[in-house]
């Protein structure tokens, strides 16, 4: 597949050298989305100062499948104005363009995020540029700001919003005109049509059509009456540059239609589909319920945006779903593994590998396979501890197939323990699932998980109800967990391993523990939360053997004690008193017997001997288990990380700079606080009518 059949470009020359002209720095935020993405790699394909800005830009798979400038995308979220101030102080923008919308789908239906981001997040944006400076600031609003006003509106006529989207996205217009007009703030609001083109959300119309008919078949639609002006990509992307090097220098504040001035209704967009990919019978009308945005008479007045910056639509939408099908079938690759939905829970699997190079690639497609068939979103994490076999080179070619896959190496061999935290630390999901390489730890079983996560479970945990393996390793397991129980200060599970499902929440406590030495089935359990376990049945390694011995075992036993226990110490002060009382009592009986009977020879050697060696023992014990606490303090007052990092995955791209692994780390970090409570940016569909 080749860059042009991915990233198409149906702009002229003429167009292109607009694109030169623009004042540099080029920022874009809203990156991640739709519009945003299709701007960002038009305008990086022709200069190099051009950068993007969303909260999930590590984990967008529009950008995770270009090599285009991805290093200048930036982890910032509009609705925290402090980053917003951090990124255009650094940057100085010339030209900026926001196209950061939330609203536009039916899904995104919390009114306080939809108000905070389109509206308060574009305030966040413009006061921060009027103090630095700003030649050009293009607003992304949308037609659906007339709301029920809308058969070919004027840019003058009365706004009748519909929906908190609407309203949000009109007082946006209004701000802009205050901004231009009051303060001469060079800016302007382009209300958007219904874009679409290559890279749109797969749940909207054009994408959902083409899937269908690309097969031979219409989906089922809604009411064959309901219309649309539809405006092709290209056609989108130009009239933001010309909006940029003209009205928002000749008439700051101005609001401008980008349309066709076309009504189409669904019906006769159907059947120019069907007629272009020769597709026969008769699309499902009303098998679906409308959407309660639609409208039978949806049209674009684009007569202000001809007369004033010289834009008007070249593509047909015959041409246009043309070019959208063609994009479809090269990028069928792409498209399989978009996410749908951003209301789907998304899922982080954590692999810490050591030797796991043959199970790898059966681990990846079993984990794909249980993902895909419980319909969540997912990434998997696969952390290469260091290992000697070619672990890594397995990771990057499945790095290179699977946009869900990270990787993730260190610089040496830290253990499992470090391994999982370091894929935490990345991990965007609203819960991971933590898993051995070797395949012991089966991921069928995180259906189960899953089940009990959504019953309100914050951490599931499986529980080893056999291992599969020689009797007296089971037994010494067994005898181990018991111990580890009785001896803890916190409630530890039995026969419980790393195998688990973490709820975010959970997650954010964990990684921000400061111990250097973890333990984690041991910290998870600390945590607290509601917490619950699945039986199952645990195999033997399925390549190679374990590289666990009984030393290794000892030393795991020892850590998890010395972490999460000081029974030990009390045990070794019961045992003083309790020597100090029998030394004691047997002193004064010796003095006693000798007072009443003088010693007449040297006697009791033996007893003296024992009693040397006795009491030597359990000192040299004493002091091994205080040692060992020691080593702990020291371990800890060193401060050293618990892990180095040497490089970081993602698609075809290897990240080895400490300086651009911190930025990815913290891109994803901003895109799991997104997630979780709720603020994250969508940067999509601001030309899609609501």
């Amino acid at each position: 597949m080749t860059n042009n059949s991915l990233f198409p470009d149906h702009w002229d020359n003429a167009d292109r050298e607009e694109v030169l002209r623009l004042s540099g720095p080029i920022v874009i935020f809203g990156v991640s989305g739709f519009i945003g993405a299709n701007l960002f790699f038009r305008l990086s394909s022709l200069r190099d100062d051009v950068y993007g800005a969303s909260p999930n830009v590590g984990s967008s798979w529009r950008l995770v499948n270009s090599a285009i400038g991805i290093h200048r995308c930036l982890p910032v979220d509009i609705t925290h104005p402090n980053d917003v101030n951090d990124l255009i102080s650094r940057l100085k923008p010339g030209t900026v363009f926001n196209v950061a919308a939330y609203g536009g789908y039916e899904r995104q239906s919390d009114v306080l995020r939809i108000h905070n981001v389109n509206y308060l997040g574009m305030l966040h944006l413009i006061r921060p540029l009027s103090e630095h400076g700003c030649d050009a600031f293009v607003q992304a609003g949308c037609s659906s700001e007339y709301g029920l006003n809308c058969s070919a509106p004027h840019e003058s006529d009365e706004l009748l919003p519909n929906s908190h989207y609407a309203v949000s996205k009109a007082a946006g217009s209004l701000f802009i005109k205050y901004y231009g007009r009051i303060k001469g703030f060079p800016c302007v609001n382009l209300r958007l049509s219904s874009v679409y083109g290559p890279w749109e959300e797969r749940d909207r119309l054009i994408p959902g059509l083409l899937k269908h008919v690309l097969n031979g078949k219409f989906p089922p639609l809604v009411d064959r009456n309901i219309s649309r002006d539809f405006i092709y990509i290209d056609d989108c992307l130009r009239a933001f540059v010309e909006a940029a090097l003209t009205v928002c220098k000749t008439e700051p504040g101005l609001t401008i239609n980008i349309a066709s001035g076309i009504k189409t209704s669904l019906e006769e967009v159907a059947g120019i589909a069907g007629r272009i990919f020769d597709v026969k019978g008769d699309p499902g009308f009303g098998n679906v319920e409308n959407h309660k945005w639609d409208s039978c008479d949806w049209s674009g007045n684009p007569g202000v945006a001809l007369e004033k910056m010289g834009w008007q639509h070249r593509i047909s939408l015959e041409e246009g779903l043309r070019l959208t099908g063609q994009w479809e079938m090269a990028a069928t690759r792409i498209t399989r593994f978009a996410p749908v939905s951003e209301a789907t829970k998304r899922i982080s699997a954590i692999i810490a590998c050591y030797r796991d190079h043959e199970a790898i690639p059966i681990m990846h497609e079993r984990l794909v396979r249980v993902f895909e068939a419980e319909g969540v979103e997912y990434e998997i994490l696969f952390v290469n501890d260091h290992s000697p076999t070619e672990d890594e080179e397995v990771i990057c070619r499945l790095c290179r197939s699977d946009h869900h896959v990270i990787g993730v190496s260190h610089s040496r061999n830290f253990g499992s323990q470090s391994s999982f935290l370091s894929g935490m630390e990345i991990a965007t999901g609203d819960a991971v699932v933590l898993l051995d390489g070797d395949l012991q730890d089966p991921p069928e079983l995180i259906s189960e998980f899953l089940k009990k996560w959504s019953e309100g479970f914050d951490v599931v945990y499986g529980i080893r109800r056999r291992r599969v393996g020689p009797l007296h390793l089971q037994l010494l397991y067994k005898l181990f967990y018991r111990a580890f129980r009785h001896l803890s200060d916190v409630e530890i599970p039995l026969d419980a391993g790393d195998f688990s499902l973490i709820d975010r929440k959970v997650v954010d406590y964990i990684i921000k523990f400061p111990e250097k030495d973890i333990f984690l089935r041991g910290l998870r359990a600390w945590a607290g939360f509601r917490q619950t376990g699945v039986l199952y049945v645990r195999p033997e390694r399925m390549f190679g053997r374990s590289t666990n011995n009984f030393l290794k075992n000892i030393w795991w036993a020892k850590k998890a004690i010395f972490s999460f226990s000081i029974k030990p110490l009390e045990y070794i002060q019961r045992l003083g008193a309790i020597m100090f009382g029998v030394s004691f009592i047997m002193g004064l009986y010796y003095l006693g017997n000798s007072l009443i009977y003088p010693p007449v020879s040297a006697k009791g050697i033996p007893t003296v001997i024992i009693l040397i060696l006795g009491l030597g023992g359990i000192q040299l014990l004493s002091l091994s288990i205080l040692g060992d606490y020691l080593g702990k303090v020291l371990e800890e007052v060193k401060n050293r990380p618990r892990y180095i990092r040497s490089s970081v995955m993602k698609g075809n791209r290897i990240i080895d700079s400490p300086n651009e692994i911190r930025e990815f780390i913290r891109s994803a970090r901003v895109s799991a606080r997104g997630r979780r409570s709720g603020r994250q940016v969508v940067g999509e569909e601001c030309g899609q009518n609501h």
